[in-house]
């Protein structure tokens, strides 16, 4: 297995890789830093971790739009952001109320 060095706001990590998916792995990274940039450029949440959970439910969601027959792959272009501010502060305070006092970033 391959290692690759990515970027994803601004972290750097190093990741396994197959030997043969670099081009994968970068546009999964690409979409990655794409999702958490725009919650982030958004300003309405600051911690790390939530702008991660938030950005893995976008894509996650991306996903099952698509449906299992659609196969196209993640393109590394710059999108419009997903979620508007409101439904990214209700997201915020869904998973405030899910964490309880302990788990709370903000």
């Amino acid at each position: 297995m391959k290692q690759m060095e990515v970027s994803i706001l601004g972290q750097v990590y190093v990741l396994g890789c197959p030997e043969g998916g670099e081009a994968l792995l970068a546009r999964a990274v690409a979409a990655v830093d794409r999702e958490m940039s725009n919650i982030r450029d958004a300003g309405k949440v600051r911690a790390r971790e939530r702008i991660a959970v938030l950005a893995a439910l976008n894509l996650a969601y991306q996903l099952a739009e698509q449906g299992p027959a659609k196969t196209e792959p993640v393109t590394a272009e710059p999108a419009a952001p997903t979620l508007p501010p409101a439904q990214i502060d209700a997201l915020v305070a869904r998973l405030d109320a899910a964490l309880g006092a302990d788990g709370q970033l903000l």
